[in-house]
C-alpha cells in the first residue's frame, strides 16, 4: 500500500516535534537538577558552620579599632568584649568583629572566655558566631578548642557540630559537636567521644 507523500511529510514533522520535546525536556530537567544541586550545596555550608557570611568592610556604617565593651547588669559585670577591630552594619543590625575575646560572667562568680578570628554579634538578639580557632576557657582550668562556635544569648548556651577538644587537668576529651550550657554549668559532646584519664583512653 503505497501512502501518500503529505502523511510521510506529516509523519517527519510530528517525529521533529517530539524529538524537540525531548530535548526541551532533557535541557529544563538539567536546569532544575543544576538548580537543585547548588541549594543543596548551599544548605550543607550554611549547617557546617564554617565560614561567616561575606560583608564587605567598604559597605559598614562605622569602623572602630582596638575596642572594648562591658555590660552590667543591677551593679554586677554580666559580659565583656574585647576586639582588634569592629564594623558596624546598621541596616542588618550586626556587628563584624576581628580577633575577638568574649568574656561571661556567671551569678555565682564564674567566668568563659570564647576567642576566634573573626565574629559576628546580632545586636537585637545579642547571639554571637565565632569562627576561626575558637578557644573556650573557663575559671574551672577547661579549655576548649573547635573550628566554630554559636552562642545564644537568651539561653546563655553555646554550640558547634565541628570537632571538639577538651583540656582539663586531668582528662582530655575529644569529640565532635558540643553544648554548653552556662548557667547550668554543664560541656556535653555530642558523639565521637573519647576520654582520656591519665594516660588510660576510654571509648
Amino acid at each position: 500500500m503505497l501512502i501518500p507523500k503529505s502523511e510521510i511529510r506529516i509523519r517527519r514533522s510530528m517525529r521533529k516535534v517530539k524529538i524537540l520535546i525531548l530535548i526541551v525536556i532533557v535541557l529544563i530537567a538539567g536546569v532544575v537538577l543544576t538548580s537543585l544541586w547548588r541549594n543543596f550545596q548551599g544548605k550543607k555550608g550554611l549547617e557546617g558552620g564554617g565560614s561567616l557570611a561575606k560583608i564587605s568592610p567598604g559597605e559598614a556604617d562605622m569602623h572602630l579599632e582596638k575596642i572594648r565593651l562591658v555590660e552590667d547588669k543591677h551593679g554586677q559585670k554580666t559580659w565583656e568584649l574585647e576586639a582588634k577591630a569592629i564594623h558596624r552594619y546598621q541596616a542588618q543590625n550586626i556587628l563584624m568583629l576581628e580577633d575577638v575575646k568574649v568574656t561571661f560572667y556567671t551569678k555565682d562568680g564564674r567566668t568563659f572566655t570564647l576567642a576566634g578570628e573573626k565574629g559576628k554579634i546580632h545586636q537585637d538578639s545579642k547571639d554571637m558566631e565565632l569562627v576561626g580557632d575558637v578557644v573556650l576557657t573557663t575559671s574551672d582550668g577547661y579549655c576548649l578548642k573547635t573550628h566554630s562556635m554559636s552562642y545564644k544569648h537568651a539561653n546563655k548556651k553555646a554550640t558547634t557540630s565541628d570537632p571538639v577538644e577538651i583540656e582539663g587537668k586531668e582528662m582530655r576529651v575529644v569529640g565532635r559537636g558540643m553544648l554548653l550550657d552556662m548557667e547550668a554549668k554543664v560541656i556535653r559532646i555530642l558523639s565521637q567521644v573519647k576520654t582520656r584519664w591519665k594516660g588510660r583512653e576510654e571509648g
